[in-house]
């Protein structure tokens, strides 16, 4: 591997990580309202945009921003790899005493960075969470399904987890650098980083239209979120797996039992749809069962293999030597 050299020192006061994908019509409105918020702070800042595998004029957009704006740092990824991925190498690359995340649809406004600071600062705090308190901007299905996550994921990983607090939040570097020291292949970082425990506080705002462009989280991408969600932080559906499994012993017992009775009273008769009915049903509790296991096995396999879930193509904050 290639030797590289920082070229700053470590005196950083922020970091602002933004993952992006496919936003050039919504970069030049980010950097308009965040730059001036970040300047008026009056302290040493960054802000790192992880460029995640864009295929439109992203690189390029990001390019002239970087030549107008020397604290804009450029990290880009060898390939799509996905949102917390790309949260995931701003993070373990940003140099700042706290950490700022936010996405670049300026859904959630760069004007709540100075309190989170200020808050985290005054209360002694390590985690600054943005709370979403007016999502009228988003449409009702994404109400409802973000209403539905937030419920199941406070019952199955627990309460600790902030209720509609996305990825808009502030970290300190003691809680950026215990990040760095995890083994998950898979972060999830709205339920992660709540459950390491720091003291943390909440800002509440109201979130906005997205500025330009379309959402790169379609259903798609929701559902294997809370999937990841779901099977990185509870064994619920395991236990799932082994209630299903245990009523249907209870019903093929029940079956049987009713069975020797019809036969003792000589009323057997050959029934077809009754045979078929029977191997369907525990035929697919069988294969529920064995995909819900297969689904634990496959993370295993994932975190055995230690892949990295990233991997950086360039950094225009550091050199070869």
């Amino acid at each position: 591997m290639t030797a590289v050299h920082d070229t700053r020192g470590s005196s950083i006061a922020l970091s602002v990580v933004v993952p992006v994908f496919n936003e050039e019509e919504a970069l030049p409105a980010l950097a308009a309202r965040l730059r001036p918020v970040l300047d008026a702070c009056g302290e040493p800042y960054e802000v790192l945009a992880v460029d995640d595998g864009s295929t439109d004029g992203t690189p390029g957009v990001l390019e002239d921003l970087h030549a107008l704006w020397p604290e804009l740092r450029i990290v880009t990824l060898r390939r799509n790899s996905g949102h917390q991925a790309a949260l995931t190498a701003g993070l373990h690359r940003a140099r700042g005493a706290h950490v700022v995340s936010i996405d670049a649809d300026l859904q959630d406004p760069p004007e709540v960075i100075p309190e989170m600071l200020a808050l985290a600062r005054s209360d002694g705090l390590d985690i600054v969470h943005g709370v979403r308190i007016d999502r009228s901007a988003d449409t009702g299905f994404k109400r409802r399904t973000a209403a539905v996550y937030y419920w199941l994921m406070r019952r199955l990983a627990g309460t600790f987890v902030p209720a509609h607090a996305g990825d808009f939040r502030l970290l300190s570097r003691p809680v950026v650098d215990t990040l760095k020291t995890l083994p998950d292949q898979q972060q999830v970082y709205r339920l992660l980083i709540p459950w390491l425990g720091f003291p943390s506080g909440q800002i509440a705002y109201r979130r906005a239209e997205r500025v330009a462009g379309t959402t790169k989280y379609p259903v798609r991408k929701m559902i294997l979120l809370a999937w990841d969600s779901v099977t990185s932080f509870s064994v619920v559906p395991l236990r799932l797996a082994t209630a299903i499994g245990a009523f249907s012993l209870v019903v093929c017992l029940a079956f049987l039992v009713w069975t020797l009775i019809v036969y003792a009273a000589g009323s057997t008769l050959p029934g077809w749809t009754s045979l078929i009915i029977t191997v369907l049903f525990f035929g697919a509790v069988q294969l529920f069962c064995l995909g819900m296991l297969g689904e634990y096995v496959a993370r295993i396999h994932t975190a055995v293999q230690a892949r990295p879930t990233y991997c950086v193509a360039r950094d225009t904050d550091e050199v070869p030597q």
